[in-house]
């Protein structure tokens, strides 16, 4: 198993601090979100797209993903998100990273329409990711939190480089089985993003094995050598504990389930 964190638990923490951070936690790697309130934006200069990559590269540590905000099933023009899309593929691109994430957001639309907007978009933009390198995620999320609602875009598409991350938050609170989850994300899956809650009612951050989330099970069918990410979500929980100071434990925790 690889491991990863995502910023989202270190909100505005400086890129040379996060690739410290993972090396000395012992993660072998990190999703980047991709935000204009964060160091790692679609704005960017080379020379800033260069400096981040050289402090992971010295690091020793990998740019998993950047967690991007483009939401694929939204109503409205194509244009816009493509245009998006595309900032974001080439940013993975200069960066190093394999993966992009994005989300559906198709609440306000027509279920038939959102999927057919998300398997389109996604299409084209897994045309601009395989020139370079870079596969396009979508997420159990929002309106489509479910394993079932992210294959049936994705596998719509038909591309191998649009596929899907696997919230395992949201598959549990969609009332998904992990075992159900996993048969229908693995012909698709890039990653999982592991996280721990109290309750259906209290989605604080929680250490990993400390909540309810059935993360053994999860895990038990993935790939042993795969990328799990564990995403922290600090950003929109102020008074929860700092990530810092748990990812050791956390690593531990994730590195002692039954596989």
């Amino acid at each position: 198993m690889k491991l990863a964190f995502s910023t989202l638990g270190v909100p505005g923490m400086p890129v040379a601090e996060v690739a410290a951070l993972a090396a000395a936690s012992g993660y072998q790697g990190v999703e980047l979100r991709t935000h204009p309130e964060e160091p790692v934006h679609l704005d960017l200069t080379a020379a800033e797209r260069h400096s981040v990559a050289r402090e992971f590269a010295q690091a020793g540590v990998e740019v998993l993903a950047l967690a991007g905000y483009t939401r694929v099933a939204e109503p409205g023009e194509d244009g816009p998100v493509l245009a998006e899309l595309d900032r974001l593929i080439r940013l993975a691109a200069d960066l190093g990273a394999p993966y992009v994430r994005v989300f559906p957001g198709g609440q306000d639309a027509d279920p038939a329409e959102a999927d057919a907007a998300a398997a389109r978009r996604l299409g084209a933009a897994a045309e601009t990711g395989a020139g370079l390198g870079v596969t396009v995620l979508l997420e159990t999320h929002d309106s489509h939190r479910t394993a079932a609602d992210v294959s049936r875009i994705v596998g719509t598409v038909g591309h191998k480089h649009a596929g899907a991350v696997w919230d395992v938050l949201h598959t549990w609170l969609g009332g998904e089985d992990p075992a159900v989850s996993y048969a229908s994300l693995a012909p698709y899956l890039g990653y999982v993003q592991v996280k721990d809650v109290a309750s259906r009612s209290d989605l604080t951050p929680l250490p990993l094995g400390a909540g309810v989330l059935p993360l053994a099970e999860t895990l038990s069918p993935t790939d042993p050598a795969g990328w799990v990410c564990w995403e922290y979500e600090k950003r929109w929980y102020e008074d929860a504990a700092d990530l810092p100071d748990l990812l050791a434990t956390g690593r531990e925790h994730l590195l002692a389930l039954p596989r």
